[in-house]
């Protein structure tokens, strides 16, 4: 069948690129409000009596919560094919969980809410980017994915900004989270617009349909290509930190004061805009290759961002931030390339899910290392970067994964 029903091409009355930039626009607000949290989570953790493995675990409990629940959520996109309802319901947890930190008196309660934030992430994302992958047919993946991470990265530069500018002018971190619910309000009203003007993103890209009975004939299994990049990119986030363990070293040892913090996090994600526009753009020309700049950024980051030197951390917030931006734009980009349209769904949340693990372990086992010294972190880091440049190899190796990606 040619799509869905209600899925005729005039029933989006907006273009793919205003689709993708209004897109950009809602994860802009919704940056501003969890990007916001996330500049000051460590500190925040902190206070409330959390040691660096602490910190760790429940940072990366938060990010495995984001990417491994898709694997669930993805398939539930690809099942229901109704993106919208959950995409809205993903963009409300966080709208409502990171205000209510503004309430958080105890530990516990702190890292349910966040985990819940996170969660919202993971109900969200898998829809969204099918939506985003439909709009993108046309345009080249990397151009429309890098496009929609760097608008988004703008809300992650301006919540950071908003915390730092309350904390400067004498106000405490729960009266910051506090005023994060007014981005998080505008996200949820410029995501019903939205909705009214691209009912049906499918749409744009009716070559994704195919009829029910080949979908349960091919729900089983995915490219023997998209495992062995998923096992590279697992590689990279085992050595990868959480902002939360960087930004902890910089609050326990009175680096900065704590208004620079978020500050410096809102660096980082200025560098993680550049970063995601470059990638897209690489990855359209080059394809995979463009993965082996990934592991030299994560070596970096533990030798500068644990540095006391101001200039030496400075830098290691912008090589952290490059490495998320080419993370969130070309990782993305390329899962879209590597599986049939009509598994992305499923792609998606099978790729984060891995990622996920990965990034848990890892924030688990840095901020562990790191309460035995910077250079037991360092170690740990080139150890896992250099597997996954290993990792890297036969999947360079490979003409399919660079001419063929979505065969299986």
């Amino acid at each position: 069948m040619a799509a869905s029903a209600g899925s005729a091409p005039g029933s989006n009355r907006i273009s793919p690129v205003r689709f993708i930039v209004g897109f950009g626009i809602v994860s802009a607000l919704a940056d501003m409000v969890y990007e916001g949290a996330r500049s000051v989570i460590g500190p925040f953790l902190a206070s409330l009596g959390a040691s660096a493995a602490a910190v760790g675990l429940i940072t990366g409990l938060g990010e495995a919560a984001a990417l491994v629940l898709r694997l669930g959520t993805g398939r539930l996109a690809d099942r229901l094919r109704r993106p919208w309802p959950q995409t809205i319901v993903g963009y409300a947890l966080t709208a409502a969980c990171v205000p209510l930190l503004a309430l958080a008196a105890t530990l516990p309660l702190a890292a349910t809410l966040y985990t819940g934030e996170r969660v919202g992430k993971a109900v969200r994302t898998p829809a969204r980017d099918s939506m985003l992958a439909y709009a993108s047919a046309g345009l080249g993946r990397g151009y429309a994915f890098g496009l929609h991470e760097a608008l988004d990265q703008l809300g992650a530069v301006a919540g950071p900004l908003l915390i730092s500018a309350v904390l400067a002018l004498g106000g405490g971190q729960h009266l910051a989270f506090a005023l994060l619910a007014v981005p998080g309000a505008a996200a949820l009203a410029m995501l019903a617009r939205l909705r009214r003007s691209a009912p049906e993103p499918a749409a744009w890209e009716p070559a994704a349909a195919v009829s029910e009975s080949k979908r349960l004939r091919v729900e089983s299994g995915l490219p023997r290509v998209f495992w062995r990049y998923a096992a590279f990119s697992a590689a990279t986030m085992l050595g990868f930190a959480t902002w939360g363990v960087l930004a902890y070293h910089l609050a326990v040892h009175r680096l900065v004061p704590a208004a620079v913090i978020p500050v410096l996090y809102a660096v980082a994600m200025g560098s993680a805009s550049g970063a995601a526009v470059l990638g897209g753009r690489l990855y359209d020309r080059v394809g995979l290759r463009g993965l082996v700049v990934l592991p030299p950024l994560a070596v970096a980051v533990p030798f500068l961002s644990f540095a006391a030197a101001p200039a030496a951390f400075v830098l290691g917030a912008v090589v952290w931030g490059a490495g998320m931006g080419m993370h969130d734009s070309t990782l993305r980009a390329a899962v879209a390339d590597l599986v049939p349209a009509y598994r992305r769904g499923a792609g998606y949340g099978t790729f984060t899910a891995v990622y996920g693990l990965a990034w848990l372990a890892g924030a688990t086992l840095i901020g562990v290392l790191y309460e035995h010294g910077v250079a037991a972190v360092g170690v740990f880091v080139a150890a896992t970067q250099a597997l996954a440049l290993v990792l890297l190899v036969p999947l360079l190796r490979s003409r399919r994964a660079a001419s063929s990606p979505t065969d299986p």
